[in-house]
């Protein structure tokens, strides 16, 4: 027979294994910001990871879109969360973009972030609606500068990769068009294809499968090369305008400050998963190229691309007030 235990023993034992088994059962929860709506290329690549992530990491991971004002609002909330990796966000090219391109920011997108880890490179098409009397990249030339300022192209918001893009190449081609921001690049391609404006510059990802729909005509790759995703279509360089490219890093951010450990451990997490053929597979659905990096080599990018999107928004011209 077991010797017998007072009460107050076993009512400690009792909480103390409840205790246990909560915090066995509690799990890590890190959210995925994405400063724009569903169907940017953000939204798209953060939904493609975020399971695998939270396997490797043993924690929860979520997807939150936070869209408004070219993705700075969704951005800013980032910069203001504790630096202890449970707070990241899913950059792009509009990140550094937005550093030179507003008058005003509520952070800086250099000092107030940290490269957490590299996913990949997707570049841009640009397109026009099925209904506009133009088979290539020259045709769409000759059509905006017989209407300069007349005719309109729609873009994920004021300052995102899609406007800048757009915008860079309108400038190299000496053109002339009105731009509409809208809240996604979703909402932007859905604005050519209703036939309500005349241009986008969207990522692979939101027009891919769109070809061979005749509501949209895909007229020339922003890569400074043809995709292997899209290889009958020509870059802009062989369209007639020489010297543009535009194409953009995909990647997780977080607050300045979280510690080494944690972005190795994080950085290590993303590698695994990206590593996943099955990951590798959604990612070359939507046309963007993946690959992974050291932490201090996709900081060194990131330095190096702050001063590449001056260079852009100095050429497009671009200024938000």
């Amino acid at each position: 027979m077991l010797p017998k235990r007072p009460f107050v023993q076993i009512a400690v034992m009792a909480a103390l294994a409840l205790a246990g088994a909560s915090s066995a059962h509690a799990q890590r929860v890190i959210r995925i910001v994405v400063p724009f709506g569903p169907g940017a290329v953000q939204d798209t690549v953060a939904r493609a990871i975020s399971n695998e992530l939270g396997v490797a990491l043993g924690a929860s991971v979520i997807v939150e879109n936070k869209a408004g004002a070219g993705g700075t609002l969704g951005t800013a909330t980032v910069a203001k969360s504790p630096a202890d990796g449970n707070t990241l966000v899913l950059a792009a090219a509009s990140h550094h973009i937005a550093g030179h391109l507003y008058a005003k920011l509520p952070y800086d997108p250099v000092k107030d972030f940290v490269g957490v880890a590299y996913l990949g490179n997707s570049g841009y098409v640009i397109a026009a609606p099925g209904s506009m009397a133009v088979n290539n990249l020259a045709d769409y030339v000759r059509e905006i500068k017989a209407k300069p300022g007349q005719l309109n192209y729609a873009s994920a918001g004021n300052g995102s990769a899609t406007h800048l893009g757009m915008a860079g190449f309108l400038a190299k081609a000496g053109l002339q068009m009105q731009h509409i921001p809208m809240k996604s690049t979703g909402d932007a391609v859905n604005e050519v294809l209703a036939g309500r404006v005349q241009g986008v510059a969207a990522a692979l990802i939101g027009v891919t499968g769109f070809k061979g729909d005749p509501r949209l005509k895909l007229l020339a790759y922003t890569g400074p090369k043809r995709s292997k995703f899209l290889p009958d279509l020509p870059t802009v360089a062989e369209g007639g305008v020489p010297g543009y490219t535009f194409d953009s890093w995909i990647g997780l951010l977080a607050p300045a400050g979280l510690p080494k450990a944690e972005i190795e451990r994080i950085n290590n997490a993303v590698q695994k998963v990206m590593a996943d053929p099955a990951v590798q597979e959604r990612f070359a659905r939507f046309g963007t190229e993946t690959g992974s990096m050291a932490p201090e080599d996709f900081q060194k990018l990131l330095r190096a691309d702050y001063d590449n999107a001056g260079a852009i928004v100095k050429a497009s011209g671009a200024k938000i007030d």
